[in-house]
Order: structure tokens, then C-alpha cells, then sequence
């Protein structure tokens, strides 16, 4: 069974000119499965460690498509759909997109299960968690900082087909602080239970 959900990457931007505030760049993700919290703050976690070592942030949207592009490498050996003569091979990657080397796959699920989503109207009603991923505005060769997230309580938000923001302005939190806090007490809970 999928576990549904919706992780928005948000970057306040400091407005300058006849507006005072700050507006927010915002990019948002769908996540058909495996939307529970330790797997996605473990996701966050291996995310963040990439950027951090590559130096390789550079606000939500790339945020955002390296988040997909790790979670669908993770997903690659449905590829190989358990049939131990089908290999992909390093030295020839492109040949994974060759559509007829596909014809063994009922669907090619690795294509499948993420969607960037318009912030505005990009809910579907049926997620089980909401996530909020807000990166610090700073200049990317600068030393890395912690990310804060926001963890929604499972199905703590408004469920239907409608406009996004409204979800993620009502929903309740049962997390909000630093990713490596929120690893220790959510993930560690999740074990916990288990």
C-alpha cells in the first residue's frame, strides 16, 4: 500500500522596493510512496549530505529535482524487475531508457510515483503527510546550514482535490524544527514502535 505525500522545498527571499516582507520561492513535490516520516527525513538526511559535500544547493527547484532524481536511482532495481539475466549496465546507462529493452515491465514503476507539483492547486486529496523542507537563503559557497522542517500529522490537514495552500495553512504539525532534530525524535519513535 502507498503512503502518500506532499513535500513542499521553500526558501524565503527578502523582497527590496516599495514592498516590505518576503515572499516565498516555493517548488513543490507529490511522493506516491513510502511518505512516512522516517523514510522521508532519512531521504532528507542523505539529500542534505549530498548537497552539503557537493556544495551543490542552490534553492528549492534544484532542491527539489535532486530530491526526485536520488529517490528514483533508489527505485532503479524495478528495472530489473527480479530477473536475474536483466542488468544495467554503468559503462551504458542510456540503455535504461531504450523503450524496448522496457517490454519485460507491466509498468515501468521507476518512471512513475513523483510529480512537481504547481504549488497553488497541486494537492490530490488522497496524501497522508505533508512535509515542509525550508532552506536557509544564503549564498551557496557559503558553510552549509541546517535545514527546518515541518512534519504534518498523518492525515492532519484538509483531504480533497483543491487548492494546496489552503491544506498546508490548516494543517497540524506534530513537527517543526532542525531535520536532525526532528530524525532523532520522529525516526526514533517510528523504531520505537516497530
Amino acid at each position: 500500500m502507498s503512503t502518500r505525500s506532499q513535500l513542499r522545498f521553500v526558501q524565503r527571499v527578502e523582497q527590496t522596493g516599495e514592498t516590505d516582507g518576503s515572499a516565498d520561492r516555493v517548488t513543490q513535490v507529490y511522493r506516491h510512496s513510502d511518505g512516512y516520516p522516517a523514510s522521508v527525513l532519512r531521504d532528507l538526511e542523505q539529500l542534505k549530505e549530498l548537497l552539503d559535500a557537493t556544495r551543490a544547493e542552490r534553492g528549492p527547484g534544484y532542491t527539489a529535482a535532486t530530491f526526485v532524481f536520488l529517490d528514483k536511482l533508489s527505485t532503479v532495481d524495478l528495472y530489473l524487475d527480479g530477473d536475474p539475466e536483466q542488468t544495467i549496465d554503468a559503462a551504458q546507462p542510456a540503455d535504461l531508457l531504450e523503450p524496448s529493452n522496457m517490454e519485460h515491465l507491466d509498468q515501468p514503476l521507476f518512471l512513475l510515483g513523483h510529480g512537481v507539483e504547481n504549488p497553488a492547486d497541486g494537492i490530490h486529496g488522497d496524501e497522508e503527510y505533508l512535509y515542509v523542507v525550508e532552506l536557509p537563503t544564503e549564498n551557496p559557497f557559503d558553510e552549509p546550514t541546517e535545514w527546518t522542517v515541518k512534519v504534518s500529522g498523518h492525515s492532519a490537514f484538509p483531504r480533497w482535490d483543491g487548492p494546496t495552500d489552503e491544506a498546508f495553512e490548516r494543517a497540524s504539525w506534530q513537527f517543526h524544527g532542525s531535520l536532525e532534530d526532528a530524525l532523532a525524535e520522529l525516526v526514533r519513535d517510528e523504531a520505537v514502535v516497530k
